[in-house]
Formats: structure tokens, sequence, C-alpha cells
């Protein structure tokens, strides 16, 4: 049975592959026909054709950070940064910021109106699985994710709603955390704070080494730091 259960998840992982690199070529043939390659492959022409849509290019890209959380398989801070480099770093943030919200009041409201059968459908049984302990253990554990980079916050707000947390402690976690998340993004990324040359090439790899240390701590201490968020939230009541 356990080689079988390996066959089966090669097989199901191969055909994923071969699905997505189908789309992906069929995508590339069609952008070259129609000619809209040219956009897609050059940032300056992509840029130039999102800003000539005025106000209706800020309403695609909000809906595409809606998206991104709810349906579509996209890192957000990837839209962030191009949302920067398109509005520059203080607008991206807000439209990112209205998109972001949204999604995730959805994406809460369908685990918590559908339950696991959805949820399990959009992101699979495994993560499903996973985060529905890890969150049901560890609620207030949730703020601490939803701060720290390279945690899957999309799948944190569907699996959230499977668990008894409340709609009113969701929303202030998200209306606090994804603000500083989202404009330190589109900030930092935007190269105006550090850039990407010079003395900024040291700043970011020492960063990168923060993050990766902050993972490691918050997984290792991760009964202390429930029970420290715990007694924050009690005294604030």
């Amino acid at each position: 049975m356990e080689t079988l259960s390996k066959k089966q998840k090669i097989l199901r992982t191969s055909l994923v592959i071969f699905l997505i690199v189908a789309f992906l070529v069929a995508m590339y043939f069609i952008l070259k026909a129609t000619g809209w390659w040219e956009y897609v492959n050059s940032v300056e022409k992509l840029k130039n054709l999102i800003l000539g849509l005025g106000f209706y290019g800020r309403v695609v890209f909000v809906v595409f950070q809606f998206l991104q959380v709810t349906f579509i398989p996209i890192p957000s801070p990837i839209l962030v940064v191009a949302g920067s480099l398109i509005y520059g770093p203080f607008q991206a943030g807000l439209l990112s910021l209205a998109g972001i919200l949204l999604g995730s009041a959805v994406a809460f409201a369908l685990g918590r109106s559908f339950g696991k059968k959805i949820v399990v459908f959009m992101v699979g049984k495994e993560s499903c699985e996973k985060w529905t302990k890890f969150l049901s253990n560890g609620k207030y554990s949730f703020v601490l994710m939803m701060l720290l980079p390279f945690f899957p916050d999309d799948i944190l707000c569907l699996v959230a709603g499977l668990t008894d947390m409340s709609w009113l402690f969701f929303m202030i976690t998200q209306l606090v955390t994804r603000p500083i998340g989202i404009f330190l993004t589109s900030y930092f990324t935007s190269g105006q704070i550090i850039p990407y040359h010079g003395w900024g090439l040291i700043v970011w790899a020492v960063f990168f080494v923060f993050v990766v240390i902050s993972i490691y701590l918050s997984t290792k201490y991760k009964p202390q730091i429930e029970n420290y968020l715990k007694n924050v939230f009690k005294s604030k009541r």
C-alpha cells in the first residue's frame, strides 16, 4: 500500500506539472499571436499599459489582490511589488490593502459557511488538516503568523473559518497585521529606502537572515509565544 501511495503521489504531481507547463506554453503562444507578449515581457510596457487604463487600472489591481487571497495562487508580495513599481509605494499599499482585506474576509467566510470540504478542495487535505490543528491549538499564534513572512496567509484565512475563532478577533487581526506587512513590502521593495545595489545588498542579506531566524524561533517557541499573546489579549479586555 505504501508503494502504491508513493506512485499515486508521483503520478499526481507529474500530472499537475504537465498541466501547468501545458497552460503556460498555450498562454505564451496566445500572447505571442495577439501581440500582448511585448507588454508582458517588458516591465516598462506593462507599466504603461496598466497606467493607460486610468482609474480602471486601479480597479483591476484591487481585483487581482482580492483574487490572489481567495482563488488564484499568486503570492501577494509579488503583486505588491508590481503595484509599487506602477503606482508608487503609498498608493500601491492602499490598493493592495483594500483588495487583501476584502479577500481575507471572503476567505474566512468561505471556511465558516461551507466548512472543511471547500477548504480541502481549495488548499488540499494535508494543508487543511495541518493548519486547522495548528490554529485550533494556538489561536493567538495566528496574530504572529500573519505578521511574519513566508507563512501561508491566504490558507490561514480560509482555515481560520473552520476554527472557533470569532469574526471580531479575525478582523481585528487583519486590520492590525495586514497594513504592516503590505506597506513594509511596498516601501522596502520599491528601492526607495534600501537600494538593490551597493550597501543595500548587505542590508537585504541581513534582513533575509533575520526573517529565517524569526521563523525558526517562532516555530520552536510556539507554546511560550502562545501563552504570552494570550496574556496580552486578556489584559486588554
